[in-house]
């Protein structure tokens, strides 16, 4: 039997963490191991007891999620952090992003997004809300792609949540070209992570429209 996958529930609201661990509790393949209310609580939760998934808030009294992502991952780089937001976050959404987390979700998400969520994140792969997509990146949908086809390959493996030296692997080629084909896609997209550079790619169809 496959073990559960364990998240952790960080917000400083009481009933999102109570309406939360409700659909962890009622999904099979996961299991809600705690709660925090701050991103204090949550990084010493995490030096106790190590979760898979974090489901973390970005504005908390005492430290905030951007803060607490940031000691997290540098102490445990295997634990992955969904951030939860809303749309009048865009910067702090680029803030946690650049500290490391893997996606965001809204937190007015459903059982089936939230559950998505996670099992993508446990494959490395980014979570992205399509509305809170478009307001993160701030653009407009565009038939254009500036991307050569060879980036735009890369990019694609990147979507699938393949590492450096996974894609270069696939595509048998040499980690520093690969490092190279990622710079420029950052660049060329005007983006600063490669989860925001795959949410640009899915907004405006790059995989759908060669």
């Amino acid at each position: 039997m496959t073990t559960p996958i364990r998240v952790l529930v960080v917000d400083d609201h009481p009933m999102v963490r109570v309406g939360l661990s409700m659909v962890l509790n009622s999904l099979e393949e996961m299991t809600f191991i705690g709660e925090a209310s701050d991103g204090k609580e949550a990084v010493k939760f995490c030096q106790t007891i190590q979760p898979d998934v974090i489901l973390m808030d970005i504005k908390m009294p005492h430290m905030d999620g951007i803060e607490a992502t940031k000691a997290i991952l540098a102490q445990y780089p295997h634990i992955r952090v969904i951030a939860l937001t809303s749309f009048k976050e865009d910067h702090l959404v680029r803030g946690i992003m650049n500290a490391g987390a893997l996606g965001y979700l809204l937190k007015d998400a459903d059982r089936n997004q939230i559950e998505h969520a996670i099992l993508d994140s446990m494959a490395g792969k980014a979570t992205l809300d399509e509305k809170a997509m478009q307001s993160l990146l701030n653009i407009a949908p565009t038939p254009n792609n500036p991307l050569s086809e060879r980036e735009t390959e890369v990019l694609k493996l990147m979507s699938e949540g393949m590492t450096n030296q996974e894609i270069a692997k696939k595509l048998v080629v040499s980690q520093s070209t690969v490092k190279f084909h990622v710079s420029n896609v950052l660049v060329k997209l005007g983006v600063n992570t490669r989860t925001e550079a795959v949410a640009y790619a899915f907004y405006n169809r790059f995989f759908d429209h060669p």
